[in-house]
Order: C-alpha cells, then structure tokens, then sequence
C-alpha cells in the first residue's frame, strides 16, 4: 500500500516533517511553493495532503487541479487564503489550529498597547539619531487605566489576564460572555457603548463577521473618550482605517498600534506616518513557540487523518467516525440548523444551553450533535467555528451546557430540542431529520410546526389575529421581495403566532426594517442556513 503523501508548501517548522514521517507519511518540504502558484498547480495533483500557513493560495484553480487532495491543514487560525466552499465541494477538509498562538498573539497586543502609551517606536528613532527629545514624549501609565475589551474568547481572556497584573481595570464586550465567567475573570461584562464611553484604550479580540465588521467606525468613534489608544491584533475590516487617521488627526484618539489592516500586504495604508501610531506586519502569531506549536499541531491532525480517519479541527466537516456516518451526519446538519437558528435570533448574552435528545437519536453520539448545535449557535458571531473549537469558546465564556436523553415521548421516533438562556429571555426549537435526509423544525417557542430549514428565510412573531399574511405578502411584494414559501403556527387562537417565510434572495435590511416597523409585528429577523 502506497504511503500517503503531503505537500508542505510554506515554512514549518522542521518538526512537522518529522511528524509525518515518523506516522508514516511521506512528506515533501517546499516552503517556496506557496508563492508560486504556477507551480503549485503544476504539482498538486500529486499529493493527498496540502500543510500550508499563510502565504499559500488555496483557490479554486488550485483545488480543481487537485486531483488526489483529501486534506488542506493550516497552521494557524485564519483561513481567509483557503476557498472553503470549493474545498468542500470536492470532498478535501480543511483544518486548521485555532489555540497554537493564542498567548503569543494576546503579547503582542499587550506589547503594542505599552508601545502606544509611551511612544516607544518614535522614541528609539529619536534617540538614535542623537536628538534626546526628553520632552517630545510624554507618555501615559497603564496603571489604574480602563482596558475595553471587544472580544473575550480565548485571547481576550489572556490580554484580561495579563492586563490586570498591570493593575488595569478590564471591561469586555463579548455576546457570549456569561456574568459567571466575567467574574472568574475579575472583569466587568458592558455593553458596546458603556465601553465606548469608559474605555481609556481598547482592544480588538473578535474574528470578522457581518456583525463585526466596521465595528469601530467614525460613529463609535465619537461616542469614546478624547485620548482614547485603540489596539488591534484581530482581523483588519474590524475598524474602518480612514475614519481611525481622521480621529488621531483631530487629536480624539490619542495613539493606535495595529498588526493587521483592511488590505494586506499593507503597503499604503492612511495610519502609516500618523503621530503616535504603531504598526507591525501582522506579527501577532510570530514566535518561534508560537510556529512550533501550530506546526506541530497541523502535522499531528493531518498524519491522524490521513493514517486513521480521524477528523479534528476540521472546519467543513464535523468530527465523526467512518461507521455512524451514514446515520449520523443529516443529524449533525439538523444540529447545526437548530444552533444557528437560535444564534441569529439570540442578541443577549447567553447563559446556559439545554439539548434533549428524544427517542432514537438519544442512542446516536450526542456529544457529536451537541457540538454541532453548539458551532451553528456561534457560528453567527464566530464565522471560524467548527465542531471541535465551539465546546471549548463555549467554556472560556461560562456558558453551562446541560444534555438529556429520553425514550420516546411524541409521534416521532426522535427528536432534538435545543433551549438557549440568555439574560434576558429563554428560546426553544425542536427538530427532526425524516426520510430524505433534510432537517425538519417542528417545533418553535413551544408552537408546534412542520417546516424544512430554507437557505434564506423571515421569521416572524405576533399575536395571532386576523391579515397577518396579506400585511408580510404585500410589504414584500411592493418591495419586490419574493416569497417561495411559507408555514404558520399559532399555540392558541388569538394567542401567540410566527410565521416562517421562504425567500428567494437575503431581505434587504431597509426591507426588514419596515417590516419590523408594522404595529402588527413583535418581532421580524432574516435568516440564513447553509443548506
């Protein structure tokens, strides 16, 4: 039996050869590839492996000519250079290593942030070239100073950690951050606007999403304290760059240290030659422990795979064995449509996660469903998630997961329920998987309904009474949004009512809001499912 065979195209660390061979892969070191694509797609077809960082272009040209490719692994945690939906359609899984470089990265914004405070980097310069500008450079302490945290998952919690050594006070904004796992941090849980308003620096710490993207803009700017020192080590597109150089310029926002930007490589980008604004070439990961660690990592998942079929980290697959997965994968599907379901809807954060297991998928591998349900609720907020990595961000946030299983106990032979508890208020869905295969919701904050999960969808809720459907169809209609499709359930006459409609394209945001608007509706949320 031929040896599988893995192309390493950027630089690892030695190690990760050594790994493979000794698991009994064949390995080709060719750290130079990842910046010949012309090669690289001369190549490729000859490998069932692919171990990149981040220099490699994964793309569609590349994958099609990938003709025996089972595997992509990154050593780190971004994938933005990998073409997942392409991957996924020729069957190749991509892993990654989403917790090797978190206590590098999480140093690299404290070092930035102590930078800032002091002007160290316009310093140095100085004394260098014999100036001794003493009195050019006041800095500030970060002593007694009020640290705001946009994020506080894996590396927000470090920065938190080491922050408060420095005798900073630590406030967070993080959705998923539980009031018991901010007081095990000795941090204080705000809103986005209470951090504005506090915050004598802030720091980034949340991956990029719709719902993050732009997050710091001219908007939130203006709601900071003047002198404000603003670090980001996450993903560029999280602060808008012009509106940031206007800010220093004015003198609102006293200093900046950014490590990752809006486009990169970043060669001209509008806080380069700002006063008091650091920059660093997206170092957050660049350690020697650091690479040896995701080398390491990478090379262990991609040889476990490639010799025994075990999947870990994977970030288009979830992680089950070769003998239930016939059985077992339309119900990790339903998982992840009942998770997303409640994680578009959940805005609070959240608490504790009940998951029932009813009748026969009580006897399936739950914990692989509960993890599924657990990467669709993140997957809203954490566009990186899989099943691996959600229990664990679910954890640092002190989110209780509570599991059940029963014997049969309605009309069908089983179901999972899955009820999420946030601060302010309890959501409940249930779901099943019939003969096709597809997932089913059947039941809704306690109102029964039979209805496919559809790739885009209005959901809705209101006091059941007479024209509910004219008044969605109309508003749609003159809109020139089309509905497919629609189910309706009512737990009484007269009593609480939602509706499910199916769309053909995304609703509009101004779309939603007019319908949100109407006296009749409690509530309207467009909806997306990987389906």
């Amino acid at each position: 039996m031929n040896k599988p065979r893995v192309l390493i195209s950027d630089a690892l660390s030695q190690t990760a050869v050594r790994i493979f061979e000794e698991a009994g892969v064949e390995v080709d070191f060719k750290p130079e590839t990842g910046k010949d694509k012309d090669e690289l797609h001369r190549i490729i077809g000859d490998y069932d492996g692919l171990a990149i960082r981040s220099a490699t272009k994964v793309t569609e040209k590349i994958i099609s000519a990938a003709t025996k490719l089972k595997i992509v692994g990154r050593a780190g945690i971004g994938v933005d250079n990998v073409d997942i939906p392409a991957a996924s359609r020729r069957g190749i899984i991509v892993m990654n290593t989403p917790f090797g470089n978190s206590i590098t990265t999480a140093e690299h914004a404290v070092s930035l942030m102590m930078a800032v405070a002091r002007q160290l980097p316009a310093a140095d310069l100085s004394t260098q070239a014999g100036k001794w500008e003493k009195s050019k450079f006041m800095g500030v302490e970060l002593t007694n100073k009020v640290l705001g945290l946009i994020g506080c998952g894996n590396i927000g919690s470090i920065v938190a950690d080491r922050a408060k050594g420095l005798h900073m006070k630590v406030i967070a904004f993080d959705p998923f951050l539980s009031a018991d796992r901010a007081a095990e941090l000795q941090i204080e849980k705000v809103d986005l606007d209470g951090l504005f308003a506090r915050a004598d620096f802030i720091s980034l710490h949340t991956p990029l999403t719709d719902k993050t993207r732009n997050i710091i803009d001219a908007a939130a700017i203006a709601k900071m304290k003047s002198g404000v020192r603003i670090i980001n080590c996450a993903r560029g597109g999280l602060v808008v760059e012009a509106d940031l150089s206007d800010a220093i310029r004015s003198g609102k926002v006293a200093g900046a240290g950014f490590d990752v930007f809006e486009v990169e490589p970043a060669k001209d980008s509008q806080l380069f030659g700002l006063p008091n604004v650091v920059c660093t070439p997206h170092l957050g990961a660049s350690t020697t422990e650091a690479q040896e660690n995701v080398a390491i990592q990478v090379a262990e998942q991609m040889a476990d795979y490639l010799i025994n079929g075990a999947v870990s980290n994977a970030l288009n697959m979830p992680s089950i064995s070769a003998e239930e997965a016939p059985t077992l994968t339309p119900f990790v599907k339903l998982a992840e449509v009942l998770g997303s379901f409640a994680g578009q809807l959940t805005e609070s954060p959240i608490k504790e996660v009940e998951i029932l297991f009813d009748g026969h998928v009580a006897e399936m591998n739950t914990k692989a469903l509960s993890s599924a349900a657990l990467a669709g609720l993140l997957k809203p907020l954490v566009s990186d998630v899989n099943m691996v990595s959600a229990p664990v961000m679910m954890k640092e946030r002190g989110v209780k997961l509570m599991e059940s299983t029963r014997s049969k106990s309605g009309v069908f032979d089983g179901y999972m329920r899955l009820t999420v508890v946030s601060e302010t208020q309890s959501r409940s869905v249930a779901g099943t998987v019939f003969s096709d295969g597809k997932p089913r919701f059947i039941q809704i904050k306690g109102i029964n309904m039979e209805a496919e999960a559809g790739r885009y969808m209005l959901y809705t809720t209101n006091r059941d009474a007479p024209g509910i459907i004219g008044l969605l169809g109309m508003t749609l209609g003159r809109a020139g949004v089309n509905i497919a499709n629609f189910h309706l359930g009512r737990d009484k006459q007269g009593g609480n009512a939602i509706a499910l409609l199916y769309l053909d394209a995304p609703i509009p945001d101004d779309v939603l809001s007019v319908v949100g608007a109407q006296p009749e509706i409690e509530q309207a949320k467009a909806l997306e499912f990987d389906v």
